[in-house]
């Protein structure tokens, strides 16, 4: 490979450290489109024959072929997919080969292939997010008006509703589409001719090749270009805030299936059994998705950390970059898709949910707001009376509704039958109807909106 500059073969130990091909071989889709479009761009500016260019898009689509039906050979000699592909060529084919690679250096090779790649992580990552996102309007629709507990510190504070709950997570899945997208179309610039760090005194169209893959343009900068890899790290950063709101909403799964919530119901299909204990069912697939999520953050920081001291412009360092965002991409693709299926199978139990709703005085804002807006007492001082009445039901063991007129005026004489009024938990989500509130009505327009964006 190296020519005539080494006089003897690496060390089998070098060789193994050296070589990428046991992982980069993924790439082999996006080499050969990369070669295709450049082989066109070189003939078209007179650099190599149309014969030879003919010869090499001919030779490169049996190379795919052969690698896509299992019959191609992957040497660790030839160190990465883009040798492995061209040495192949050169078998086919023969002296046309060699002129493959006229303007054009691994180096660029490789940040155009890998920009391929995660170009089309970004769009199977934002289709699957689409998938999620609908999954979780159906049930949110469908659940509007159902009555659930809402917690802060995971403390019982207001009720609000399961359909208003779960849309929390759907802006939070589209502020993930939404990185996804801003990510693509930064990355959408071609390093195809930026050379190994220089650019080339070979008189190419770097517009075509851009053209030809799919790009805006080309990219601006060689030596950025080849040392640049933002693309990657921004798909993995917009995977890791993902994966974390995947981890949080699988962990709320968790929680509400558990005997103390009892919220929720998953099917077999997503959970198993202990060997020991016959009676349980164990939420594993949520608990897969809460714990792969520590994969995709160390991906990143992986990729983070081999590129923090780096001077331009390119280094073997780099070749670090594919396995995590492989290993980062795949992760994701599988939670995405086993939350999705988790969201449109998961069965809330009302009856639960409304019970727990009420416990905790969870309606003694209401109350607050009930004192301020009918008896016009300040809000300061309704929070301090509120308060007390707690203290008092908490003392004879009833809830709200409960509690004696006579014993809530005893600490304060003006609240009257109305207060019981605002009291329920169905009545106190009913009131929030503020805009993005708990309401069904507003759970239902958030609904409707969202819809017009997916």
């Amino acid at each position: 490979m190296w020519g005539g500059r080494f006089s003897s073969s690496p060390s089998a130990l070098m060789e193994a450290i050296n070589a990428s091909i046991d992982f980069d071989k993924r790439l082999y889709a996006q080499d050969v489109q990369g070669s295709i479009a450049h082989s066109a761009m070189l003939a078209k500016q007179g650099i190599i024959a149309e014969s030879d260019r003919d010869a090499i898009h001919q030779g490169l689509q049996r190379v795919l072929g052969e690698i896509e039906s299992g019959n191609f050979t992957f040497s660790t000699a030839l160190e990465d997919i883009h040798m492995n592909v061209e040495s192949r060529l050169r078998e086919i084919i023969g002296d046309p080969a060699a002129r493959l690679h006229t303007a054009r250096s691994r180096n660029d090779q490789v940040a155009t292939d890998t920009r391929l790649w995660v170009r089309e992580a970004h769009d199977r990552a934002e289709e699957q997010l689409t998938n999620l996102i609908k999954a979780l309007l159906d049930k949110a629709e469908a659940h509007a008006a159902t009555v659930m507990p809402g917690f802060t510190h995971l403390q019982s504070a207001q009720p609000v509703t399961f359909g208003h709950h779960l849309m929390a997570y759907v802006e939070m899945f589209g502020r993930d589409r939404s990185r996804f997208r801003d990510s693509r179309k930064r990355l959408n610039e071609c390093p195809l001719g930026a050379g190994a760090l220089a650019g080339t005194s070979f008189p190419i169209d770097r517009h075509m090749t851009a053209k030809a893959l799919g790009f805006d343009g080309p990219t601006r900068n060689s030596l950025d270009t080849v040392s640049d890899r933002d693309s990657l790290l921004e798909f993995m950063a917009a995977a890791s805030i993902c994966a974390m709101h995947l981890s949080r909403l699988a962990e709320e799964t968790i929680i509400w299936m558990s005997a103390p919530f009892g919220f929720v119901k998953l099917p077999d299909r997503w959970t198993t059994g202990s060997s020991m204990m016959p009676q349980k069912r164990n939420p594993d697939a949520a608990e897969l998705v809460r714990g792969k999520t520590g994969r995709v953050i160390g991906s990143l920081v992986s990729l983070l950390t081999v590129m923090k001291g780096l001077p331009l412009a390119y280094a073997k360092d780099m070749q670090e970059d594919k396995e995590p965002l492989f290993d980062a991409a795949d992760t994701l693709e599988i939670v995405l898709a086993a939350t999705t299926g988790m969201i449109q199978d998961l069965e809330p139990v009302p009856e639960r949910m409304a019970a727990v709703a009420g416990a905790g005085f969870s309606t003694a804002t209401d109350l607050a707001d009930w004192l301020v807006r009918s008896l016009n007492i300040p809000f300061r001082d309704a929070h301090h009376v509120t308060g007390r009445i707690v203290s008092e039901a908490e003392k004879r063991g009833c809830s709200f509704e409960e509690l004696p007129l006579e014993v809530m005026q005893a600490v304060e004489p003006k609240i009257h039958k109305g207060i019981y009024d605002v009291l329920g938990v169905e009545n106190s989500v009913r009131s929030r109807t503020s805009f993005g509130g708990t309401s069904p009505v507003r759970v239902a327009e958030q609904v409707a909106w969202w819809r017009s964006q997916v």
